[in-house]
């Protein structure tokens, strides 16, 4: 007691509180910490008024997409969640956590994209790819449109059973109009050959549908979009996906990543695993080609390469497996 307390001392200095054990007891009084002899269980309060507040505090506090029970029971093993007063709404909490991260994605899309020359996209409703490619090639949501060429829209199968979705079209897409056709492209259809996997039977799309750049010279620079961007653009995305309901989703570099699980994905340490989303049963992450082609020497552009396709093979290996019978790590979100 004695070698804990000052813990909780630091940690709530502002109240007043006391610990009761039946081998000893600690009292903060806001300014000194004292200590007097055990008490048994039936000289403690039974109810403690702060209990409820306290209940309410936590459900609000609760983020949904940073549940991990795993890592919550190594804090507190289970057997002693019944001491806890919130642990009788911990269940009721993380059943309603995948409908509260929706919630909080579409706010969070609407807020951002609110002001100025943003807007959220709306997609018609239509069970017709190529109605939802004639609408998004007039899409005015984002301001991207105003210096693109054009909509890159996605292509390929309609039930393609994998799809690859990349960060935004580059400067060869804006100009002919397809995705994965440039530098980046040619390098991805090698991988997928190597891999074993027919481009013709995958379907490809970009998080956002326009190219967005900056002027150098005669040269039109490439420049990451922004979370308005994506936001705005993120509508006609999930319309692709209700349309093709691929079996894998190959999330290709960051940008893909976070459109996909959120903030709080990494890359390299993330990349190759095969997890769930509210997407596809199989989604997994892994590198855009386009870093690959910017690796800073020959060694790492090598040893880059040879994991993108096995991550690849991987993604092919997933729709070999029947659907329903894989062993998929569940989790709400990555850290």
């Amino acid at each position: 007691m004695e070698l804990n307390a000052p813990f909780f001392r630091d940690r709530f200095a502002s109240m007043r509180w006391s610990i009761l054990t039946p081998e000893r007891c600690v009292h903060w009084d806001g300014r000194n910490l004292t200590f007097t002899t055990g008490v048994p269980k039936s000289e403690a309060p039974r109810e403690d008024a702060t209990e409820e507040l306290w209940r309410t505090y936590y459900a609000n506090i609760f983020n949904p997409a940073r549940v991990k029970t795993k890592a919550m029971q190594k804090e507190m093993p289970k057997r002693y969640w019944k001491n806890l007063p919130e642990a009788e709404i911990i269940p009721v909490l993380l059943e309603e956590a995948p409908a509260r991260v929706e919630k909080m994605l579409r706010e969070s899309d609407a807020q951002i994209a609110r002001g100025g020359n943003y807007s959220i996209a709306q997609p018609p409703l239509t069970n017709e790819w190529e109605k939802l490619r004639e609408a998004a090639c007039a899409c005015r949501a984002c301001p991207l449109w105003k210096n693109a060429t054009q909509t890159v829209f996605g292509e390929g199968p309609r039930h393609a059973e994998i799809m690859l979705l990349g960060e935004q079209p580059g400067d060869v897409e804006d100009r002919g109009g397809r995705a994965f056709i440039g530098p980046a492209g040619q390098l991805l259809d090698q991988a997928l050959t190597e891999a074993g996997i027919d481009r013709a039977k995958v379907y490809v799309t970009n998080a956002v549908k326009h190219f967005k750049w900056e002027p150098r010279g005669k040269r039109r620079i490439h420049q990451t979009p922004n979370s308005r961007d994506i936001a705005a653009c993120r509508p006609w995305l999930e319309a692709e996906l209700g349309l093709i309901k691929p079996r894998v989703l190959v999330c290709l570099g960051s940008t893909a990543a976070t459109t996909i699980f959120g903030l709080g994905v990494r890359v390299l340490r993330d990349r190759g695993q095969v997890r769930e989303s509210k997407f596809a049963t199989k989604t997994m992450i892994t590198f855009h080609p386009s870093a690959l082609l910017r690796a800073p020497d020959e060694g790492t552009r090598e040893k880059q390469y040879a994991q993108f396709v096995s991550d690849l093979r991987v993604a092919l290996d997933c729709i070999k497996t029947p659907a329903g019978n894989s062993q998929l790590e569940h989790e709400l979100a990555f850290h």
